[in-house]
Order: C-alpha cells, then structure tokens, then sequence
C-alpha cells in the first residue's frame, strides 16, 4: 500500500512514493532548468538598458529554489549515498560558515544577495548546496546522460548569442581599450572569463559524447556543437579560454583510450581544433573589429571591461602599478594582494562579495557603494582564483569546507569510473576535474557554478551497475524464500 500523510490521497502523497528512477529522471530535468535560467534571465539586461543584471540573479534564484526543494527531498528519501556524506556535509559547512561570514562583513545586505550585478552572496552558496546535493542523489545513468545533454544546451545558448556578439552588436565588450575593438564574446555569461568557463565544461562534455555515443544524430549534433565552442572560447580572448580548449581535447583523446571507443572519432579534435583555427584566421585578417593579431586580454576584460565599467565594482587599474596587458603580472598582482587581505582577517573574511571592501582608501562624501569604489583606482572585486577568493571573503574555514567538497567529489568521480567504466562517469569525473583545476586561474560566478556544482555532484552519485543490480535482485530473492521457510 503507498504511503499516505494525514490520510490524504496517494496522489499528494507522490515524494513519500518517489521511486529512485522517478527521483533522477525530475532531478536531470530540474538541474536543466536550473543551469538554463540564469543565461535564460540574463537576455533581458543584454537587450535593454532599462534592466540591470539583477534579472540574471534572478534566474539563479529560481533554479535554486527548485534544486533546493529536490535536495530536501533526496534528504528526506536518503537517497545520498554514503560515500557522498562527506562532501554533502563540506558543502553545508560552506554555507554554515558563510553565514558567520555575513555577520561579520561589512555590508550584511551584500553579503546575503551579493554585490550589485554579481549576486553571488550568502543566497547563491544554499543554491549551489541545492546543486550539488540533487545530482549526487541521481541514481540512473539515463538521468546523467540527461544532465550532460543539458550541460551541452546550456553551452549552445551562450555560444549563440556570443556569434551575435562577435558578428554584430556587442553590449559590454566591444572594446578592450579606447582603441582596441575586439568583439569579445561574453554570451549569456556576463564575462568572456565566466563564458571561458562554462564552454570548458560544455566542450569536455560534447567531445567526449561524440567519443562514446552510439547515436549518429547525438554524435553529429556533439561534434557541431564542439567546433561551435572550440570557435567561441578563442573569442573570449583569456588564458582561461586557451586552458580550457587545451583540457577538453586532452580530455577527448583520453576518453577514446580509457573507454575503448573508435580510434576514428578522433577525428573530433581535429574538429575542435579546427574550430579554434578559424577564429584566429579571421581576427590575424583584420574581419573582426579593428584588431589584426591575436592575443590575450585578460586584464583589460577582468579589470576594466567587467568590474569596472559593467558592474561598478573596482576601481580603475593603475597603470603605474601593473601592466594591464600582461596577464601573468595582472593576477600576480591581484593574488598577492588578496593574501594580504587575508592576513588581516582569516577566519571570517570580508564577508561574501565584499574583497574590494578593505581596500577603499577614500570616500570624498559620496554615498552610493558603487560610486565610492569606482572612485577608488587600483582596487579589485575579484581575484582569479577562488581558493584565494574563498579564504579572503568568507574565512580559512570555508576554503577548508570547499576543500573538503572538492577532493572527495574528485575521488569519488575516479572511483566511479574505475567501478562503471561507461562515458557518463567518465564525463562526470572529467568535468570536476576540469572545474577544480579553472578555480586556480578563475573564479566562480552565477552563471558558471550551476553547471559545474551539478557536474561534481554527479560525480558523487552512487548508480548501480548492471552486475550490481543482479547481485542484489538475486540476494533479495534468497532472503524473500528464507523468509517464507522460516
């Protein structure tokens, strides 16, 4: 008989009669929706200048809140696995500290919502929570190959509209300087660094999908979709682009060895590199913009075009102090200051979003926050690297609890692989993998942490094998006729 609450009907009554398959196949669907809404929110404020970028952490919240919902559910179900304990914990230790963080920061309304144009406060991490803990309670293989589709959709929106944005209008980032126009692709990302990001992700998922797939329009589909994302990631113009593309076709020729796949599908990197090529080719001919060599502008996008010109959150670079065409010397120069901030306060932090805080040295009576740090040259709101960013804003201790997240969620996705040894473990461990290397050069932001928090969630899901299945049918069986004898 199915189990009922207060005597109401079976039907109202569907979380206590979920089944583990009913569970994950809403679990993919939910974490679809939720990866698509923030790059999905974001096309209001790219089209118009009457919304601010507020609409994107709107998105977030909306995808957060039915990912926390399925979290509650697969808690209520104890659908965790116990392998995935610990860095379920680790996660809620995040947001536990997070919150001590926030009463010690100096602006709590930031710290809860983020900064303006940023969102990524207090409210986010309890959403990334919900990420991860929904996809480490998926127990099919079917709802895992959903996810990584899903991952590989999100990808395509961005690129879409990042095309928009390198062949005609380009709202934040047609200029990397007062001279330079390089038609920078950001996508539904907000920045070309975060857009990187995301399409790292998206082109690990579509090659390895082609390697593996035994569908001819899903491997068609994947290996459009990666020269796609190979051709866009060169227009981000970053390190964090190149890195990525390097990763991703490392990550497919692997793949080819590791799951015994058709030598002949390596022909996808070829593909992908291809890709990349092309988009080089035609800025070196002077088609895009007024740029005729390639380059990287990672300080010009990180520094000037996104912190201080979009979202009002840094103060103009000073020149006399960082070469701002040098990408070594711009994150050099942010990572050292950023452990100094440290040093002042590490067991709490700023409080979240608020790094740029500490370093305003005048306020010359102004009063709206972004026109006090705007106004203060040379100071930062993010550093490219989130274990610093992390420890800086939020305290040693949540850098311990994300380290404590991430390293299992690593183990876990090998072990997975080593266990199952089918692409849609393979994709999961690669893409966490992929995703604790990029936050040594990047860090994470609204639209980027959705996908890559269900990437390593999965990675510490516990999904059966077919053996295992049988094993257990079989064991079920002996103990059912034990019963019956007794």
């Amino acid at each position: 008989m199915a189990k009922t609450i207060f005597k109401t009907t079976e039907k109202s009554n569907f979380i206590l009669n979920m089944t583990e398959e009913q569970y994950s196949k809403l679990a993919s669907r939910g974490l679809i929706a939720a990866m698509l809404a923030v790059p999905l929110f974001t096309i209001i404020p790219e089209v118009t200048d009457k919304a601010t970028y507020a609409f994107s952490a709107g998105g977030l919240a909306v995808g957060g809140v039915i990912c926390m919902i399925l979290a509650l559910i697969a808690l209520m179900k104890k659908y965790i696995g116990k392998g995935a304990v610990i860095p379920v914990c680790a996660m809620g230790a995040l947001v536990g500290w997070g919150v001590i963080s926030l009463i010690n920061g100096y602006d709590l309304n930031i710290s809860l919502y983020g900064y303006p144009n940023r969102g990524e406060g207090l409210l986010a991490l309890m959403f990334y929570f919900g990420f991860f803990t929904t996809a480490a309670a998926i127990k099919r293989e079917k709802a895992i190959e959903t996810l990584i589709n899903g991952i590989v959709g999100v990808g395509l929106l961005n690129s879409a509209v990042s095309l928009i944005q390198i062949f005609g209008i380009n709202k934040n980032y047609q200029f990397t300087s007062v001279d330079d126009e390089a038609m920078v692709a950001s996508g539904l990302s907000m920045s070309p660094i975060f857009l990187a990001m995301v399409l790292t992700l998206a082109l690990s998922a579509a090659l390895i999908g082609f390697v593996t797939s035994e569908n001819k329009k899903r491997r068609i589909i994947f290996i459009c979709a990666a020269m796609l994302f190979s051709f866009v990631m060169m227009f981000t113009y970053t390190v964090i682009g190149i890195c990525g593309l390097v990763f991703s076709l490392i990550a497919a020729v692997i793949a080819v060895f590791a799951l015994k796949a058709p030598k002949v599908r390596l022909v996808s990197v070829i593909a992908s590199g291809a890709g990349a090529g092309m988009a080089v080719i035609l800025v070196c001919m002077g088609v895009i913009g007024n740029i005729t060599g390639y380059r990287t502008y990672d300080g010009r996008i990180a520094w000037w075009a996104d912190a201080y010109m979009r979202v009002s959150a840094s103060g103009n670079f000073n020149s006399s102090v960082i070469n701002i065409d040098d990408p070594v010397d711009v994150y050099t120069y942010m990572n050292e200051k950023t452990m100094n901030i440290i040093g002042k306060n590490p067991l709490t932090g700023t409080g979240p979003e608020q790094l740029a805080f500490p370093q305003i040295y005048k306020v010359d009576g102004l009063t709206e926050i972004e026109d006090i740090v705007t106004a203060n040259d040379g100071i930062f709101d993010k550093t490219y690297n989130e274990y610093l960013y992390t420890a800086a804003t939020r305290g040693i201790p949540s850098l311990a609890a994300l380290a404590l997240a991430l390293i299992p969620a690593l183990i876990m996705g090998y072990k997975a692989f080593r266990r199952r040894k089918n692409a849609e473990a393979f994709t999961a461990f690669v893409l966490t993998l992929g995703g604790v290397l990029m936050f040594f050069i990047s860090c994470s932001s609204i639209a980027y942490a959705p996908v890559f928090w269900a990437a390593a969630g999965t990675a510490c899901a516990y999904v059966e094998t077919e053996k295992e299945k049988k094993s257990a049918e079989k064991l079920t069986k002996k103990n059912t006729k034990a019963n019956k004898k007794a």
